[in-house]
């Protein structure tokens, strides 16, 4: 799902100072403020799988639904929408819930799960990346991390996330020089405006599935997943620590929300910045300019977003993340799933502005 950004307006302030000399210098502020916007949101989601088992003949039936998360704000009323067969679980990390049925004659099922939603935008107030560590600092202090969301990550034998491949190494290691720095924030910061500069967002609908980094290289082009994998790759390659969110994106919440799937990253930063050093970029937004880009979307998780899986960096997790059902059944059954999303109850809390000043700190004001 492509990431609408919100229109924008500049507040201009100037003023003239004398100097000694006798002559005037006009002094621009640069602050930035956006158009106001939800910062705090309440609402209803239920989401899962409807299977449909026609016929007769034994079938077994295997479904793996995520719990959701929000990194400020809180999920309550969690209900599973079918209880029989089901089984609370933890998969790569990720809170989830198991189910395994099977059966011999017509059936409906409808599996998944309902909560209510109380979400508020996060960001990273600093966007100079003054307190973040360098590439060989995260080396040496974070090794775990390091060798978790360093590496190439693959599905079914496709490498997907791939940090070694010689053109985006090429491309990621030209972005470091260019940018002058070992500052994991500064450099992630300057390979997400190579990605806004030189990639945009196009849905691939003559394709199944997700395209692997090196495709989106090669073609530019991407919807939020091959996009997010892009960016991890090229994040990896020298050294950055980046991972995929996979989870649910809110539009039009002005009005009456929709709800789609959509994925977006979180690189690692170290020092006292972000969620324990993480901070979240979303890739697949369309701005006219990068510096609205960088304001809007790297550090920030807005709360259009709710996770769903936050991956370990491991070919396991990554490809759980894609095949979370399948089923067996006898030659004279038919079997067959559709998925489903409803938001209900949807109610704005806050709204506020996103201010950034000339310095680099971003917040969100009242109006």
């Amino acid at each position: 799902m492509h990431k609408k950004i919100l229109p924008i307006f500049f507040v201009f302030v100037l003023f003239f100072i004398l100097l000694s000399s006798g002559c005037m210098e006009m002094v621009l502020d640069t602050s930035t403020t956006y158009q106001t916007q939800p910062t705090k949101i309440r609402y209803d989601i239920r989401y899962g799988y409807t299977f449909y088992c026609n016929g007769s003949g034994e079938y077994e039936l295997h479904y793996r639904c995520d719990k959701p998360l929000v990194l400020n704000g809180s999920v309550s009323s969690l209900q599973k929408l079918y209880s029989e067969g089901s089984k609370d679980s933890v998969v790569a990390g990720n809170p989830v819930v198991v189910w395994n049925l099977s059966g011999t004659t017509e059936n409906t099922y409808t599996l998944g799960i309902s909560a209510t939603i109380d979400n508020e935008g996060y960001l990273v107030s600093d966007i100079t990346g003054v307190n973040a560590l360098t590439v060989s600092e995260i080396d040496s202090s974070y090794p775990d991390i390091v060798r978790e969301y360093t590496h190439a990550q693959a599905m079914d034998e496709i490498v997907y996330i791939d940090p070694t491949n010689t053109d985006i190494k090429r491309t990621a290691t030209e972005v470091q020089e260019q940018a002058k720095t070992t500052n994991a924030h500064m450099l992630a910061q300057s390979l997400f405006t190579w990605l806004k500069e030189n990639t945009r967002y196009q849905i691939h609908e003559d394709q199944n599935g997700v395209q692997p980094a090196q495709t989106t290289y090669q073609k530019k082009t991407g919807d939020c997943d091959d996009l997010s994998f892009l960016y991890i790759s090229l994040c990896r390659s020298v050294g950055v620590p980046a991972r995929l969110i996979r989870g649910y994106l809110l539009d039009d919440i002005s009005g009456t929300p929709t709800v789609g799937p959509h994925a977006w990253v979180e690189v690692f930063v170290g020092g006292t910045v972000g969620n324990d050093g993480w901070i979240p970029v979303e890739c697949s937004s369309s701005a006219n300019n990068v510096q609205i880009e960088i304001h809007q979307n790297f550090g920030i998780e807005d709360v259009s977003h709710l996770r769903l899986y936050v991956d370990n960096g491991s070919n396991e997790s990554l490809n759980g993340s894609y095949s979370s059902i399948s089923w067996m059944y006898d030659p004279s059954m038919q079997i067959s799933a559709s998925l489903f999303i409803d938001i209900q109850n949807y109610v704005i809390l806050e709204s506020k502005q996103l201010v950034v000043t000339k310095e680099g700190i971003r917040s969100y004001k009242n109006t």
